[in-house]
């Protein structure tokens, strides 16, 4: 198997690419190698690797930036994902592509299912659906994989911001009045190494598949866990969102339904604690 990953020193990415060495041939690029903003250089590209799966793990992820820097996040998350799924379309490759639950406004009260319609609240979350629709227009074969609060080893995220601040401040304040399941890079990883591994990914229909960590908790609680886990002493106190301003507004409940998934790949990624507890492991 032929495999071409974008963002390939991103969050996810640079945990893919471990997790696709055993599968074929990865040609792993960052920024530097394909500028995704330059629709010859895709094209030049996926023409000289001929890969039978392109994975796209490229984002403009800054979620409160992108309210300024909307022009921004939409080359990334639109044009570049719809120039992928063009070129995907044109050389018969399986495009993957990494899509989020802030595609969501948070009023469900149950978990999201991939049918529910989108209603964002933010634009990354505005970018990331017509990144979406672009796939599904172009007529590609393609996978998408909706996570949720998605942090690792790698990258700015919710962990390393917690563990920074427990250096410096004696007290910590995070909101508690939103749901969710941190989702981390190393199983996202997994899942989809063991998705391409199943004899049958081929002849699944394309389409939206959830993908996020067993279990739930509010941010709040993720915080506490990081700090008992790391033996950290500072106090965590629980605030309301309005107590926390920020430019681009979260949805309430992240929750993602990750039935359709298991029954089509027989995967089920494992309790969000117990990912939490492997990450901790990888960075030490």
């Amino acid at each position: 198997m032929r495999i071409l990953l974008t963002g390939s020193k991103g969050q996810v990415g640079s945990a893919l690419v471990p997790a696709l060495a055993p599968l074929g041939e990865v040609s792993a690029f960052d920024r530097q190698g394909l500028d995704l903003l330059d629709p010859q250089s895709i094209r030049n590209t996926i023409a000289q690797v001929k890969p039978g799966v392109i994975i796209n793990a490229a984002a403009y992820t800054a979620v409160d930036r992108a309210e300024r820097e909307q022009e921004a996040a939409f080359q990334v998350n639109f044009q570049a994902v719809k120039d992928l799924a063009r070129e995907a379309s044109s050389n018969d490759a399986l495009l993957v592509h990494f899509s989020t639950d802030y595609v969501f406004d948070g009023e469900k009260p149950a978990p999201y299912v991939e049918t529910d319609a989108p209603s964002p609240l933010s634009a990354y979350g505005r970018s990331k659906v017509a990144g979406e629709r672009a796939i599904a227009a172009s007529g590609c074969r393609h996978i998408i994989f909706r996570t949720s609060w998605v942090y690792g080893p790698a990258g700015r995220n919710f962990l390393h911001a917690i563990l920074a601040a427990a250096k410096t401040k004696p007290e910590l304040r995070v909101v508690d009045d939103q749901r969710g399941a941190p989702t981390s890079s190393l199983a996202i990883a997994g899942a989809l190494a063991q998705v391409l591994s199943s004899s049958n990914f081929l002849k699944k229909p394309s389409g939206i598949y959830h993908l996020s960590a067993s279990g739930e908790t509010s941010w709040h609680g993720f915080a506490t866990s990081i700090l008992e886990a790391e033996g950290l002493k500072n106090p965590v106190v629980a605030i309301r969102s309005d107590e926390f301003p920020v430019a681009a507004k979260r949805p309430k409940n992240s929750l993602l339904d990750n039935s359709k998934i298991g029954s089509a790949f027989g995967v089920t990624l494992p309790d969000w604690r117990q990912s939490l507890a492997a990450v901790l492991a990888a960075i030490h």
